[in-house]
């Protein structure tokens, strides 16, 4: 807890310096761009799974809170997605020092980095608000959270090329929203170009929609809450 906002830059330097090692020194397959390839796939994760995590949990954890304030129910899950942001900020930081130290600068499609975050909290906001809502029913959602989050690790291109995926799966891992990130990102900053107009098209239907079934899911359950917490 004394190292405060330092773990946020821990685990994903902790995580680069072993994909390095592996993937340099034992299969021996050095690419370019490899720190800010790897940290484009990190940073997203690390956001996406974290999160999700703790908005799963959230009403659960905040059980007080929910049967004695008159409080939106809503605004808890929602906030601790807000609340987790302090680590993203810090681990976009990190991100842009990998890029500027790989000799990478700024470009016109920088504009698109925003879009690209806005879509992922408001998507997180809605898959939390759904399982956040399933957890007060049943307490065993946030350990289904953490084994997806596991699988998902391996479902994001952190550690390998979108190039190298076949083609009949490609179109998948588009509609993926932490993989969507990802490609965009290193368009952008790897790269130099805008994402595909169907990848930032799927990251905007896909958001909304998610956050609309989650309020809209929500508002169905929460008038339990008090007699399951």
């Amino acid at each position: 807890m004394s190292l405060g906002v330092f773990w946020s830059l821990l685990n994903p330097l902790v995580m680069l310096g072993v994909l390095w090692f592996v993937f340099t020194k034992i299969f021996l397959q050095p690419q370019a761009h490899f720190g800010v390839m790897i940290l484009c796939g990190l940073v997203p994760y690390n956001f996406f799974s974290m999160s999700w995590v703790y908005g799963t949990t959230s009403l659960v954890d905040n059980s007080t809170m929910v049967k004695r304030l008159p409080v939106p129910r809503e605004i808890i899950p929602i906030s601790s997605v807000f609340g987790n942001c302090l680590h993203l900020f810090a681990q976009v930081l990190l991100l842009f020092v990998f890029v500027f130290a790989d000799g990478f600068g700024p470009n016109r499609h920088w504009l698109w980095l925003p879009y690209l975050w806005i879509c992922q909290i408001a998507f997180l906001c809605g898959i939390s608000l759904i399982t956040s809502s399933l957890n007060v029913y049943v307490r065993d959602i946030r350990y289904v959270v953490e084994s997806v989050n596991l699988i998902l690790f391996w479902l994001v291109p952190i550690f390998y090329s979108f190039a190298i995926i076949p083609d009949r799966y490609k179109e998948i891992y588009r509609l993926n929203p932490v993989a969507a990130m990802t490609f965009a990102l290193r368009n952008i900053l790897i790269e130099g170009t805008r994402p595909a107009w169907s990848l930032l098209g799927n990251l905007a239907w896909s958001s909304v929609l998610m956050l609309g079934i989650g309020l809209f899911l929500f508002g169905r359950l929460k008038p339990r809450f008090y007699n399951y917490l």
